[in-house]
């Protein structure tokens, strides 16, 4: 007897990961007249006058391997505080959205977030400035879709230490451009890494105004007529070096056109396995000076708007507590946010020890802790260096940075829990 065996093979289609997602909005976030103005001691607690030009949140919200983050970037002095930041992550959550980078530009012709209950407790500022977040975030979402992304870098003579007093003070001068486009190759948004304080507008100009990285992403969108999401570096040393004419229009537009150059050098690859991780990070630090001892109290009363004042004494009383944000897309692109004005050593450090292809640190990113310098700059001292401007420990920077380098080798999990 002759047995047959008959064997059928069937056609499996191959598998393939959900597409990874993305989608762009913004929305003005102008304060009314005549709110108080962030950024410097000189004008204590002076009043705005106008609008220079009006203040703007971009959001670019990505999505893959069942994750989604919000990257933000924000025309304001700082983050939004703990308080309102852990508000807006809660209705966040009906969205999907696991992480968010709420990052400020740190023009300082910005709003005060401090100040809670203006024009009072019920319709305050800061209350609408969380409607529209949350709101702007929604939207990207809501107009995400199957997407790829790029990113590209470039050197630039475009910034320069204002702190060291050194030959061989450190700059971080890299410009980078990520792209997020349609699976057809249609632009959603583009993000600008760069680190440079936006502070070239006079003092004693009382309007608000975006400075240079409003002419930035103007020139920008104007091109692509997409979002220009600017997420501002390891800024607390650094300052604009512009070349030719001095000014913030002239500054903004010119690394605008170094931006548009890179966008198109960009090469968007869709991912096969397309991933995305997160992590967030609380650390408490000792505070350098004692908020309640009437003489460091003088001392801030010399440099700070009073409603700051009461929340330095609230915030430090425990010790100074900077929140550290950590994503990981396709295994390539890093994005590292923490919640003060790093000086660019620290980014320098993340970006070459990190061993990834690229790196975005984001300062002013989920609240504010003022300066974290690094140790040889607290050894040379100077303004960002020494309290109460710098009020966490020494070397409280290079724990923040040694946990977020953990955290990315973690991610990729080369790395045990």
């Amino acid at each position: 007897m002759r047995l047959t065996i008959l064997i059928v093979c069937l056609a499996v289609p191959p598998i393939h990961a959900d597409p990874m997602r993305a989608g762009a909005a913004a929305v003005d976030i102008t304060p009314p007249t005549g709110y108080a103005m962030w950024g410097y001691a000189a004008r204590h607690d002076a009043p705005s006058t106008g609008v220079m030009a009006p203040l703007k949140a971009r959001a670019l919200v990505l999505a893959a391997g069942g994750k989604k983050i919000a990257l933000v970037g924000l025309d304001l002095g700082r983050a939004p505080t703990r308080d309102s930041t852990a508000r807006i992550r809660e209705r966040l959550k009906k969205i999907g959205i696991d992480e968010v980078f709420l990052v400020a530009s740190h023009t300082h012709h910005g709003p005060v977030l401090e100040l809670d209950n203006w024009p009072n407790a019920k319709e305050s500022y800061v209350g609408r400035l969380e409607n529209r977040l949350v709101s702007v975030i929604t939207e990207a979402d809501r107009l995400s879709v199957p997407a790829r992304v790029g990113v590209a870098r470039k050197a630039t003579k475009w910034n320069r230490n204002r702190h060291s007093k050194r030959d061989d003070k450190q700059v971080d001068d890299e410009l980078l451009v990520l792209r997020a486009e349609t699976l057809g190759g249609e632009a959603i948004a583009h993000v600008v890494n760069f680190a440079a304080h936006p502070t070239m507008l006079p003092t004693a100009d009382l309007r608000f105004s975006p400075d240079y990285v409003g002419h930035l992403c103007d020139a920008v969108e104007t091109e692509t007529r997409v979002p220009c999401v600017f997420l501002q570096g390891a800024a607390g040393d650094l300052s604009p070096n512009p070349p030719g004419e001095r000014g913030p229009e002239a500054f903004g537009k010119a690394v605008g056109a170094g931006v548009l150059e890179l966008i198109k050098e960009i090469k968007c690859v869709e991912s096969k396995s397309p991933s995305l991780g997160t992590a967030r990070e609380a650390f408490r630090f000792k505070a350098r000076a004692d908020v309640t001892n009437p003489f460091v109290r003088l001392a801030m009363e010399r440099a700070f708007f009073p409603e700051l004042i009461a929340a330095y004494e609230r915030e430090y009383r425990e010790g100074v507590r900077p929140e550290l944000t950590v994503a990981l897309l396709n295994d390539e692109i890093g994005f590292v946010g923490a919640s003060g004005e790093f000086f660019c050593g620290h980014s320098l450090s993340l970006k070459k020890r990190a061993r990834l292809p690229f790196v975005f640190f984001l300062g002013y990113c989920n609240d504010y802790h003022q300066y974290f310098p690094t140790i040889e700059g607290s050894a040379e001292g100077g303004y960002g260096a020494v309290p109460p401007i710098n009020m966490a420990e020494v070397g409280a920077g290079e724990k923040i940075i040694d946990r977020a380098l953990l955290q990315l080798y973690q991610l990729r999990g080369l790395l045990g829990d």
